[in-house]
């Protein structure tokens, strides 16, 4: 009887090795390219204001030995080489009295911990394949004033420059920074339009909760808001942080799109972080 089965011939090893390789290249390039996507697209944005942390900041800037170089005040208050007053001295007699101007040598900033100055924003986007992320973007280049009479602040006005705005993706920096028009209007500010009673505990360094009655000018566009702030007094410096949701049209402000992002909020909280020191 004849045997009219078929016998199937096994693929030569060489072959099967190469497919082999071919296979394990595809998969790396295909598990590096979703790295890569994730790396530039995951949500790393750091975290909102927030008083304690902004307070804590700066006792251990004023605690650490690197605070206090060769020729810094020590903790009798003599001058430093430069002749400047340190901020970890004993808090002054006159409490929050006096004119306070923002410092910008108090804590460095950096998107992952920063712990200095700054103003900025955060924005809810939803990426394709990724979902939610936030986009945020943050200048330390921040000057103001305020005066307090007694326990009453009775003017304070801050600017921050957005030519120096940057984001937690420099791929982003351009875009956000066009969106604010910053070659036309560089700077936004916040002027105080109406006194705000701090109250005695002010003084003494407990925390207070105010809304600052102001013009908010972004975009060359000036809208009247009450800002939410909180401050502090700790050693000679003040800290102020607040948060204020904005509608980014009020302020003829269009969020920059990409193909991978399918919507972006169409408001979201103007941040700020502020360290002020006595002139």
């Amino acid at each position: 009887m004849t045997d009219t089965s078929t016998t199937t011939t096994p693929s030569p090893p060489r072959k099967r090795s190469w497919l082999r390789l071919v296979i394990g290249g595809v998969l790396l390039v295909l598990i590096v390219a979703a790295g890569g996507i994730w790396w530039f697209l995951r949500d790393d944005a750091p975290a909102a204001v927030n008083l304690d942390a902004a307070v804590g900041a700066v006792q251990t800037t004023d605690a650490s030995p690197a605070a206090s170089p060769t020729g810094a005040p020590s903790a009798s208050g003599a001058p430093s080489s430069s002749g400047a007053p340190s901020s970890s001295a004993a808090p002054a007699s006159s409490g929050v009295a006096g004119q306070w101007a923002v410092d910008p040598n108090v804590g460095q900033f950096s998107f992952e911990d920063s712990t200095g100055t700054f103003v900025g924003f955060r924005v809810a986007e939803e990426l394709t394949g990724l979902g939610s992320t936030t986009a945020v973007g943050r200048t330390p280049a921040v000057t103001g004033t305020m005066t307090i009479d007694g326990t009453t602040l009775t003017a304070a006005s801050i600017v921050a420059d957005m030519t120096k705005l940057t984001t937690n993706d420099r791929r982003r920096d351009g875009p956000a920074r066009r969106a604010l028009g910053t070659s036309e209007f560089p700077t936004a500010t916040f002027t105080l339009t109406a006194p705000i009673e701090l109250g005695d505990a002010a003084a003494s360094g407990a925390k207070t909760t105010v809304s600052a009655a102001g013009d908010l000018t972004i975009k060359g566009v000036t809208k009247s808001v009450q800002f939410p702030l909180q401050a502090q007094l700790t050693g000679d410096t003040v800290v102020v942080v607040g948060s204020l949701d904005v509608a980014f049209s009020d302020f003829g402000i269009t969020p920059p799109t990409a193909r991978v992002v399918v919507s972006v909020q169409d408001h979201g909280p103007i941040e700020l972080q502020l360290f002020f020191t006595r002139t």
